[in-house]
């Protein structure tokens, strides 16, 4: 018991040092606190060695006293996690660790500018509504619907953003794929980094989100009336058109 006990403390201790103000200094304000915070705080304790694979996180209270947060700002942090393929959440038991961590290597959200994961995007995406069409199911496409709906009812930046990720990973699941749905959850990781906010700031002005929401609702349509032609020619020119707004500001 004393043995788990001081374990237990070395974890929390871990987690309170990846949570210190000075390690994000560009995450400010109440966005500083939110769930994409903690998610990165608890990334980075995995990427530093701190879990290794396989091993169980700290509970949720422990995770939402380290951080000062609320338990269920831990649990949205675990959900984002969860999407990139870092963790894995079982019921009744815990979350654990399914990935290594990205110590050895350099990681690639990193080193990777928003254009070159535009590059990635417009070359994957078309691809993918291609296979929604041929293989989605009726419980896939209520998926993509439910976080479209989600996605048109945001009134702020952060959450237009995180409900945008798990608009496109629903309609990367609804392929069938594993290794597309692993791919696109890479690309989240990417799309999650902070140097990801200034971006936002700049780009996601209230015409834009509108203009954006349009070219989903029209990919959608065109997913729900399996018209594969067309859902590969929105969605790349709705990839075109985030393209350009980058390279304009």
């Amino acid at each position: 018991m004393r043995k788990t006990g001081r374990a237990s403390a070395a974890a929390t201790a871990s987690l309170q040092t990846s949570s210190e103000s000075s390690v994000y200094p560009a995450l400010i304000g109440a966005e500083r606190r939110g769930a994409r915070w903690v998610a990165d705080g608890l990334r980075k304790a995995i990427a530093g060695g701190a879990y290794e694979h396989g091993r169980r996180l700290p509970a949720e209270r422990q995770i939402a006293d380290a951080f000062s947060v609320s338990r269920g700002t831990v649990r949205e942090a675990l959900k984002l996690l969860h999407e990139d393929g870092v963790v894995e959440r079982r019921t009744r038991i815990g979350t654990f660790v399914t990935s290594g961590g990205r110590h050895t290597e350099e990681d690639v959200a990193e080193i990777t500018s928003p254009l070159e994961l535009m590059e990635v995007r417009q070359a994957v995406e078309p691809q993918i509504v291609r296979l929604v069409v041929l293989n989605a199911k009726p419980r896939d496409i209520a998926r993509i619907a439910q976080a479209l709906n989600e996605l048109e009812r945001t009134e702020d930046r952060q959450s237009f953003s995180e409900w945008d990720q798990r608009f496109h990973l629903a309609m990367a699941e609804a392929t069938h794929n594993p290794l597309m749905v692993q791919i696109y959850r890479q690309i989240n990781h990417v799309r999650g980094h902070a140097q990801w906010q200034a971006i936002k700031d700049k780009v996601l002005t209230p015409e834009r989100v509108q203009a954006y929401n349009r070219e989903h609702r029209a990919l959608f349509e065109a997913i729900r009336t399996r018209d594969a032609e067309a859902a590969s020619a929105i969605v790349f020119a709705h990839l075109q058109s985030a393209r350009s707004d980058l390279q304009s500001g």
